[in-house]
C-alpha cells in the first residue's frame, strides 16, 4: 500500500505547476501530515527531485521521469468521456487526434483494463449534424492560432447578418453543444469579444502578439 501511495504522490506532483502543501496532499490520500512528511522523506532518499519543506509546500523538478501510470476506473471513464466528445464535437483533425490518443491509450493499459476502456458504455449524443461541421473549416487554424498566440484577420458574420472586418488577438476556444465560441481581444473594439467559430467567413493568420495585463483569458474570465 505505501508503495502505491508514494506513487500516488509522485503524480500529484507531477500534474501540479505550484507548491502544494502536505496538509493537502494528506487529505487527498487519506492519511495524516506527519505520512506525508515521512514520504517525502522516502521519496528525496531515492532519488526524486522533490523541492520544498514543510509550510511551504512541494514541487517536483519538470520533466521527472515517472513509471506508466496505472488509471482507476473513473479516471478510465473520464478518459473515454473525453475522447468521445472531442471526436463528436472537434473538426477533423482534432477528432482524428482523439482516435490517435485512444489508441495510444489502449495500448499502455494493462490487460484487465482494456476491457473496460474498450467497452465502456459511455456514450456521447450531439445534436450537431455531420454536415454542420462545414462550417467549422477555420477550427482547426484557431486551434493553432490559440496555441501559438497569433493574431488573425477574420471577415465576420453576425447572427443578424451584419458583416464586419476583424483583427484580433486569439485568446481561446469553448465549446458549446452546438457551436465553438472564440474569445479574443478585439483591436477595432479595444475590448474583449466572443465570435462563433461557424459564423467566420474568412480568415488570415497574422504574427504573434505579447502577453499584456488586462487583455489575457484570465482578465476575460474575471468578468463573467
Amino acid at each position: 500500500m505505501r508503495a502505491v501511495r508514494l506513487l500516488a504522490i509522485l503524480d500529484h506532483l507531477r500534474v501540479r505547476r505550484q507548491a502544494v502543501s502536505a496538509a493537502t496532499l494528506a487529505e487527498e490520500l487519506g492519511v495524516s501530515v506527519r505520512t506525508i512528511y515521512r514520504d517525502m522523506d522516502t521519496l528525496r532518499e531515492t532519488g526524486a527531485p522533490i523541492h520544498g519543506e514543510g509550510g511551504v509546500g512541494f514541487m517536483l523538478d519538470e520533466g521527472y521521469f515517472l513509471p506508466p501510470l496505472k488509471f482507476d476506473r473513473d479516471e478510465l471513464d473520464a478518459i473515454v468521456l473525453g475522447i468521445r466528445l472531442t471526436e463528436v464535437q472537434g473538426d477533423h483533425e482534432l477528432a482524428t487526434a482523439a482516435k490517435r490518443a485512444a489508441s495510444k491509450i489502449r495500448a499502455v493499459l494493462p490487460a484487465g483494463e482494456r476491457g473496460h476502456y474498450l467497452d465502456a458504455p459511455l456514450l456521447v449524443h450531439s445534436k450537431k449534424k455531420a454536415q454542420a461541421k462545414g462550417p467549422l473549416r477555420y477550427l482547426g487554424r484557431l486551434r493553432v492560432a490559440v496555441r501559438e498566440r497569433r493574431r488573425v484577420r477574420i471577415s465576420y458574420e453576425s447572427l443578424d447578418g451584419k458583416s464586419s472586418e476583424r483583427t484580433v488577438c486569439v485568446l481561446g476556444l469553448t465549446v458549446f453543444d452546438m457551436v465553438w465560441v472564440l474569445t479574443a481581444w478585439c483591436e477595432e473594439r479595444d475590448g474583449f469579444r466572443n465570435f462563433r467559430a461557424d459564423r467566420i467567413r474568412s480568415l488570415r493568420t497574422l504574427d504573434t502578439f505579447p502577453r499584456r495585463p488586462g487583455r489575457e483569458l484570465r482578465d476575460y474570465l474575471r468578468t463573467l
